[in-house]
């Protein structure tokens, strides 16, 4: 059982930096925190065993237990506005594609207060239908199309209220009219109660708020799929009317009535979600939904969203993307400045459970040896948490024998919220396009072994890594440890010092400033030991 998981907010830190320790503790009061130096994290009885040393810092102590949760699934959000508040009469418009559309309620875009139950949400429904949401925080009306969308299609869906006549309408229109499908429909209801507006909330795309907890928003009815071209009105708007406004710029006619007209198509590298109407209620996506997706109006003619933004205008969103868990932190570290370079982590002990969060410490400027232990952290955020052994059955193909299963494997199979790697896939069958190590990487820890670990000790990446370290301690080398994250950051000036720099066991992954450090110091005179395989292959 694993009852111990935990991050770090940094992986590299220096001497005087300060790294903080984020941890679940569930089922135990307590647990133990200590940190090591980690020298191998074998535990195979025929090879070298487990190394470490005990590094007595502050840090170190017994510090209460506590549930923590990681809250996955992707959004946009739009904070609380002036020109949301006064909404009475509103039409909500968005195309949309959705992948998992009888999976349950999803949330489109909504404006919603989950305690209350007011505010407006349009959504997938429990049928897999379109469905307008409209609550008073007494009573809530629902109008559903009763036509279950198809998956992987693309639709208008729309709904208007007029608070004078407190009627309600409906539109879901298919882009691709099949002959045996009957899946667009116009439906309309007048209310014997009026919604009322939820005041303070946010506006929420692909997603609803629930409420807070612990000071903390919530989100609940997470949406599997694209959007594309949301709008808010705050009038009723014909069908014409909507057509128009679905067009890049608000049209004249209609701008005193957008309350916001989002062109996901802007700003593409960043969080950002711009507003293109007057009112400039620009929002931003949380947990890192894919973005330069394809849109409504791709025509196939273009396959680089640089060259034809307009038609990447949309954005995939998924119930398990994850990009920051958001604990609390539980302790930290002043890194000593006689702490010497290496690979650390905070070991955690409760009960019988134990847990290792890595973390690399540099050498302070000026103070570096003569080799160093290039960490290759990119290539451990590219295969974190994978679920190859319980998952993929080409794992045991290309292994030629059966997968040994750990705790942490049934662990990270029961708890899809803790992410996945960019050889997974998402839970609506799209592919992984990222992966944060700001969450629990069971996989990163010494003493676990992998699926794709070779026979033997079965170890892979950073487990089979610390055979490196292992192998210059018992040489008796001294060495620095630094990480691809720092090459990134720091380029060249940060490998210059060393005679000799050796890679990992698996250096696959690289950004172009990672390659151009490398390539240069090699360039220049610099010795590159490489002690990998399948290292540089995407570049």
């Amino acid at each position: 059982m694993v009852s111990l998981t935990g991050y770090s907010d940094q992986i590299s830190v220096a001497p005087g930096d300060t790294i903080k320790f984020m941890v679940n503790c569930d089922g135990h009061k307590s647990y133990r925190a200590r940190i090591v130096r980690v020298i191998c994290g074998d535990l195979n009885p025929e090879g070298p065993g487990l190394k470490e040393e005990v590094i007595r810092t502050p840090a170190s102590g017994t510090y209460t237990g506590r549930k923590q949760e990681i809250h996955a699934g992707s959004y946009g959000l739009v904070e609380s506005a002036p020109g949301l508040d006064d909404l009475e009469s509103f039409t909500v418009q968005a195309m949309i594609w959705p992948t998992t559309p009888a999976r349950g309620a999803q949330g489109l875009v909504t404006r919603w207060s989950g305690r209350s139950k007011r505010g407006f949400a349009l959504i997938v429904d429990d049928k897999g239908c379109a469905a307008i949401e409209l609550g008073n925080g007494k009573v809530v009306n629902t109008l559903s199309s009763g036509k279950p969308l198809l998956g992987r299609e693309w639709y208008f869906v729309a709904a208007s209220y007029d608070a004078k006549t407190k009627t309600v309408r409906l539109y879901q229109e298919p882009m691709v009219n099949y002959e045996t499908v009957n899946d667009g429909g116009f439906k309309s209801l007048k209310l014997k109660s009026a919604p009322s507006n939820a005041k303070g909330a946010p506006l929420v795309f692909a997603a609803r708020y629930a409420g807070t907890r612990t000071g903390k928003a919530l989100f609940d009815s997470h949406y599997n799929g694209k959007i594309d071209s949301p709008r808010l009105s705050s009038r009723v708007l014909s069908r014409a009317e909507m057509e128009a406004l679905m067009a890049r710029k608000v049209p004249r006619s209609l701008a005193n009535d957008t309350v916001g007209s989002w062109d996901f198509s802007h700003d593409i590298t960043s969080e950002k979600l711009s507003d293109v109407s007057e009112n400039r209620l620009h929002g931003e996506t949380v947990n890192l939904p894919a973005r330069a997706m394809t849109g409504y109006k791709w025509d196939g003619s273009e396959h680089h969203w640089r060259h034809r933004r307009a038609q990447w205008g949309a954005i995939h969103f998924h119930d398990d993307d994850i990009y920051d868990a958001e604990w609390d932190v539980d302790f930290e570290l002043s890194v000593p400045d006689k702490m010497k370079s290496g690979l650390y982590a905070a070991k955690l002990t409760a009960g019988n459970d134990t847990e290792y969060m890595p973390f690399v410490v540099r050498p302070a400027p000026g103070k570096e040896k003569k080799i160093a232990f290039l960490f290759p952290s990119a290539s451990y955020m590219a295969y974190a948490n994978e679920h190859l052994a319980t998952n993929a059955w080409i794992v045991e193909v290309l292994t030629n024998r059966l997968s040994e299963m750990q705790p942490y494997h049934e662990f990270l199979n029961e708890h899809r919220e803790y992410g996945h790697s960019l050889y997974d896939s998402h839970s609506d069958g799209s592919g992984v396009c990222y992966s944060s190590r700001m969450r629990p990487i069971l996989n990163m820890r010494p003493t676990i072994k992998s699926a794709l670990g070779g026979l033997g000790s079965s170890l892979w990446q950073f487990n089979a890594d610390t055979h490196i370290t292992d192998w210059l301690e018992a040489l008796g080398y001294d060495y620095d440890v630094i990480s691809d994250d720092d090459v990134h950051e720091r380029g060249l000036d940060i490998l210059k010092p060393y005679a000799v720099v050796l890679t990992g066991s698996h250096p696959e992954y690289h950004s172009k400033q990672m390659y151009d450090a490398i390539y240069q110091y090699a360039n220049q005179g610099g010795r590159l030991m490489y002690m990998g395989a399948n290292g540089f292959y995407w570049r």
